[in-house]
């Protein structure tokens, strides 16, 4: 695969289409956990090898050939700096071969939320936090991060992606990325900051690279899940920045520094509600007034003078300390983010010099100005989610809300959300590299459960059939959030209370059936253009009738078929093909059609259909 203008393309100069999943959600926990953080390990994750050709099978079968393959920088180097994991390394590779051998395409995802596990997400090894001076028993008490499975009262849902804001994360990425800048006083074993966390873990990537990128089923590599701006570029750090990630305790940049000193401060505290985020009340954070640093070391902000004491109070001295250096505005993705992207995309084509490279830019935010010079096959990356379901835990087809910044604006009527999602994906899309949305799904624990006790995921169905009519329309490859092989009705994804996986194990009634566990099958499961040998012009499923339809614009100059990806679940009694023009095989055993045109052609047209105009009744467990 390559990279042409604004699309992906094979060997024969189609335009390809990709879809599938992610794999998967409990990826991000050690599969043995112990006290001490250097001595996990994620052998068998994402799945054990006794499992893997079940799953892969299952996913072949539902038309998911590309998957997005999750690991975590902690997997591989959890012992310590340069002490890499061999047995990891080892099962990874015998697990993606594995997926090789069912016809799967696979790229590696690095992935990370809110830096680490240690600060309510996944990702980094607890040494970084350590090296730069935080005492890990401490990050909860201090209000410097929330870490859900580490308290012992109740806490709001969707909770977890606040802690990009706290002082443990936020203080993470800010050395990461621009520690040369804003923390330059500060070195790990005489190494500045920024230099000691970005080479550990570009080397921990190409280790794996090293290894992976010669299997046939390895396309390419992704460079950093969501990645996290810190305080870079925040315009004043007396208040607080992101609206709609303000979530229970709610303490702006400098109170969360000045907890993590060991002070008690006031913060507002936050529900969510239809229409945004709401503000209910006043707590106190860190009301023992612990310290985060570890003797010896001290706040990186006090020390660089954002902060400090006046007749013995602290003070904010800096507000725009992180929002200019030397004199002028930064703008993160541009001056931080890009030249990241560039020395990890370097590094590691080294071992994969073929790679296909799926960079992301940060939540929400905007993806660096990417040229030809700065590198070759690089692909734009960006998630989309459903962002009033996945906070609230519900869906309507008749009603959403599109957030401007500050609050929510209710869109009401099918049609008015359907096109409103889909112009959420057309404004996400690269203007100049091709796009493939890594990540989009829905909730199963909506309702409170009520899907797992009656197997009835006619909600998501609708939903997850709503979000591909959007990527439909927009052409677009995605890969769906996600493939959880161990998920459960108790612990779903098995991280943070997440449960996003189109399949159970508890709902797996019938092993002998391989679409047994299968969650809202019917809502993602369906026909798409996999590979176009021209240009494609409209590509839409409607899942009631089953009735799928391609326009596009055949090109002579490729000699090779269009490929159409036709899954068996939604045609249980087989599917007739209409033509425009020219001939069609079908490949069976690959669950695909093959089409060719008469050179003459111009315009042409496909049509799948079911072979029976019969009712189905679709599986709903």
């Amino acid at each position: 695969m390559h990279t042409d203008g604004r699309w992906i393309k094979d060997e024969a100069g189609r335009r390809l289409i990709l879809r599938g999943a992610n794999l998967g959600g409990s990826a991000k926990v050690p599969s043995i956990r112990a006290a001490d953080p250097r001595k996990v390990s994620f052998v068998g994750r994402p799945l054990p090898l006794a499992e893997a050709d079940e799953h892969y099978a299952r996913l072949r079968s539902w038309g998911l050939t590309f998957l997005r393959f999750v690991v975590t920088w902690e997997a591989v180097e959890h012992a310590g700096p340069g002490q890499y994991d061999g047995a990891y390394l080892d099962y990874l590779e015998e697990v993606v071969t594995r997926a090789g051998e069912h016809g799967l395409q696979v790229f590696i995802d690095p992935h990370q939320d809110v830096w680490s596990r240690w600060t309510g997400g996944d990702g980094a090894p607890a040494w970084t936090l350590e090296a730069v001076g935080m005492d890990l028993t401490r990050l909860e008490a201090t209000g410097a991060s929330i870490a859900p499975d580490r308290v012992d009262h109740p806490l709001p849902p969707m909770i977890w992606p606040t802690n990009y804001d706290r002082l443990a994360a936020a203080t993470m990425f800010t050395l990461f990325f621009g520690g040369d800048h804003y923390a330059p006083q500060l070195e790990v074993d005489g190494e500045p900051v920024q230099a000691f966390l970005q080479r550990h873990y570009i080397a921990a990537m190409a280790h794996i690279a090293r290894r992976l990128a010669p299997l046939p089923a390895v396309v390419g590599f992704g460079t950093l899940n969501e990645p996290g701006t810190g305080y870079i570029a925040r315009p004043n750090l007396a208040s607080c920045d992101d609206y709609l990630l303000r979530c229970g305790p709610t303490p702006t940049p400098l109170d969360s520094m000045l907890c993590g000193a060991g002070h008690a401060r006031r913060a507002d505290y936050y529900e969510l509600t239809l229409t945004g985020p709401r503000k209910t009340g006043r707590v106190t954070v860190n009301p023992g007034e612990e310290r985060l640093w570890r003797d010896g070391h001290d706040c990186p902000w006090e020390r660089h003078g954002v902060w400090g004491y006046r007749n013995g109070r602290p003070e904010l001295l800096r507000p725009d300390y992180f929002a200019r250096y030397l004199g002028q505005p930064v703008q993160f993705s541009r001056d931080y983010l890009k030249p990241f992207l560039v020395q990890f995309t370097q590094q590691l084509r080294c071992h994969a010099p073929q790679a296909l490279f799926f960079a992301e830019g940060p939540p929400r935010g905007e993806f660096p100005a990417w040229t030809v010079e700065d590198g070759p096959n690089v692909v734009d990356a960006s998630h989309w989610y459903d962002v009033m379901q996945l906070f609230l835990k519900r869906f309507d087809p008749r009603i959403t809300a599109e957030f401007d910044g500050k609050r929510g604006h209710l869109v009401l009527g099918r049609r008015r959300v359907a096109e409103l999602f889909a112009r959420q994906l057309a404004q996400r899309k690269s203007r100049r590299l091709p796009t493939f949305f890594g990540e989009f799904g829905v909730g199963f624990d909506m309702g409170n459960g009520r899907s797992y006790r009656s197997g009835d995921y006619s909600a998501q169905s609708a939903a997850l059939s709503t979000y591909l009519d959007a990527m439909d329309h927009n052409l677009a490859g995605c890969a769906l959030w996600n493939y959880t092989p161990d998920n459960n009705n108790r612990d779903g994804d098995g991280w943070n209370g997440e449960d996003l996986s189109i399949f159970s194990r508890d709902q797996q009634h019938d092993p002998s059936d391989i679409h047994s566990g299968g969650r809202a099958v019917e809502g993602f499961c369906r026909p798409y253009a996999r590979a176009i040998a021209g240009t494609p012009r409209r590509m839409n499923y409607d899942r009631h009738s089953r009735r799928f339809t391609l326009v596009m614009d055949p090109d002579p100059s490729v000699d090779a078929p269009t490929e159409i990806c036709i899954p068996r679940h939604p045609y249980p009694r087989g599917y007739a093909v209409t033509l425009s023009a020219g001939h069609h095989v079908r490949d069976e055993a690959n669950d695909r059609l093959l089409v060719s045109f008469p050179t003459s052609v111009t315009r042409a047209v496909v049509t799948i259909t079911p072979a029976e105009k019969t009712p189905w009744v679709p599986e709903t467990a």
